[in-house]
């Protein structure tokens, strides 16, 4: 088995590409070592010493580090995530498994075009570029024009997480609805 690593723009979380599904649907992120408990490969890397989060998306894992170095840390996850897919374990254990929706939607009736233009976007342009860079963003709500959303995995805590929200989502959710005034991570 060959897993790949990309480096992402947060300079404490590295991609892994096993080359193989992961989640065949959805996401699962683990910010400790309690909420890992769902999936026997996230108890695994957060056996790891240093390992601060763990993200599953489509085809890859990102982990994020809170301290230690790359080099040292490295052939220890690559051993975790290759031993899990060996063994052929369960990604999630019986009556685990997705990220359930961090907290209700919320938006008033009226803006509900506007919410389903905004959702429609996230799902055909922005999601699939910040999974190419390891991480999820997710619709929480709208009101007065603000856009909330939900930053996961490689975004959570990235340093250029305010340019993509500013520069890049919101100009571009204001080029199609020009009722967005802003866009915030919750």
């Amino acid at each position: 088995m060959f897993i790949q690593t990309e480096a992402t723009p947060n300079p404490a979380t590295l991609k892994f590409l096993p080359g193989r599904v992961v989640m065949p649907e959805g996401t699962f992120e683990a910010r400790s070592a309690d909420q890992a408990g769902a999936s026997p490969l996230a108890e695994r890397l957060f056996a790891v010493p240093g390992v601060a989060g763990v993200f599953f998306g489509h085809d890859f894992i990102t982990v994020t580090k809170a301290d230690g170095e790359w080099q040292h840390m490295k052939p220890a996850i690559l051993g975790a995530i290759m031993e899990h897919f060996m063994t052929g374990a369960p990604l999630f254990r019986e009556g685990a498994g997705m990220d359930e929706e961090d907290g209700e939607e919320f938006f008033d009736a009226e803006d509900a075009p506007t919410v389903a233009t905004i959702k429609e976007l996230l799902e055909t342009r922005i999601r699939p570029a910040v999974a190419g860079d390891g991480g999820d963003i997710t619709f929480r709500g709208y009101r007065d024009g603000v856009v909330y959303l939900v930053m996961k995995g490689a975004c959570s805590g990235c340093p250029s997480s305010t340019a993509t929200l500013r520069h890049g989502i919101q100009n571009l959710l204001r080029h199609f609805l020009p009722d967005v005034r802003e866009v915030q991570a919750v």
